[in-house]
């Protein structure tokens, strides 16, 4: 680990900043990874400590336990909509997590106004308070100390990257096929279609040093071997492994979001031609209204919150940070965005 904070550039600091989402990485026991956006307009990002974020639900538990196991994460800045970044640039950023599964009533009060600058203003009343006080305040922070940030000169991560901090380390070599089998597990028509409806499309894989590593890509076409995909020169590594593929969209203030998230197989051969096999499929649509959306998600908070209490997941994730060494942090609250 680096011993100073790694203090990311401006350009990269603009699109920190000011995007709305990112696609979050994290790793599997199998050598995979998963891929899954998140919201990152809570001003989390405090770059004189070199440290970004996001917050998610304990009802995430099995997402937790993971990165709880092994740190290692990656947020790519990889859209522009809907945010206040203007800038082409596709970001980066890997680093170790830790996470904050019981964060002070001070801390998450913080959250609350500086997100109203990309979510619009949180809702309050009798009926509100009551249905959004879980969505609002039992929320757990993941927070990334950066150890690597690059950047390419456009969101298709095309040309030469600037890496600041560790360097580097090549690609990765091919992992062992699954034991069942590398070929499609779900219906690769249907994923195609799903995926062929949303704009925006990034793939992860573990880098030749552990990190996750997240890309963009595009879909070429499918066929019985799985979904054909494109990326720029040198991002997808030859040879073959476990990699996990993001298909989302969404409207100003996360509206309207729909996602679609896969585990699967990549394949890659010595002149370029991808080939992505899923083996699991999951996705949501929220509804395409401001207050519908902040129904479903108090409701759904609720439910995973019970769930969490009711199996004693806080308490669980919190001895496997103490086992893991990777006891909850005390983070100051957040810095307010730029």
């Amino acid at each position: 680990m680096m011993s100073e904070p790694l203090r990311w550039p401006d350009e990269a600091d603009d699109v920190i900043t000011g995007d709305l989402t990112a696609a979050a990485a994290y790793l599997t026991p199998a050598e995979g990874a998963v891929v899954t956006p998140v919201g990152t307009g809570l001003g989390i990002a405090q770059r004189d400590a070199g440290a970004v974020g996001f917050t998610t639900s304990l009802g995430f538990s099995r997402k937790l336990d993971r990165i709880i196991r092994d740190p290692r994460v990656a947020l790519a800045y990889h859209a522009r909509e809907h945010g206040f970044s203007a800038s082409p640039v596709f970001v980066l950023a890997q680093g170790r997590a830790s996470v904050d599964i019981r964060p002070s009533r001070e801390r998450l009060e913080a959250v609350i106004p500086r997100a109203e600058r990309f979510y619009g203003d949180a809702k309050h009343g009798p009926v509100w308070d009551r249905l959004l006080r879980e969505y609002y305040y039992e929320r757990v922070f993941v927070d990334i100390t950066l150890e690597r940030v690059m950047t390419w000169p456009d969101l298709s991560a095309s040309g030469d990257p600037q890496v600041t901090g560790a360097p580097w380390p090549g690609p990765p070599g091919p992992q062992r096929p699954p034991d069942k089998g590398a070929g499609p597990r779900v219906d690769v028509d249907r994923a195609a279609g799903r995926i062929g409806m949303l704009p925006h499309r990034v793939l992860a894989y573990r880098g030749g040093d552990g990190f996750p590593v997240v890309v963009p890509v595009e879909l070429a076409g499918h066929d019985e071997a799985g979904l054909r995909l494109v990326a720029a020169r040198a991002l997808l590594p030859p040879g073959g492994r476990r990699a996990g593929l993001l298909a989302h969209g969404y409207r100003p203030q996360l509206v309207g979001l729909s996602t679609r998230i896969f585990t699967g197989w990549l394949e890659v051969s010595a002149d370029g031609d991808a080939v992505y096999a899923p083996h699991t499929s999951k996705g949501f649509i929220a509804p395409p209204r401001k207050n519908l959306l902040l129904v479903s998600n108090g409701l759904l908070a609720k439910a995973g919150m019970w769930q969490a209490r009711h199996q004693g997941e806080a308490d669980r994730l919190e001895r496997l940070a103490a086992a893991n060494d990777n006891p909850r942090p005390g983070a100051p609250p957040p810095a307010a965005p730029t």
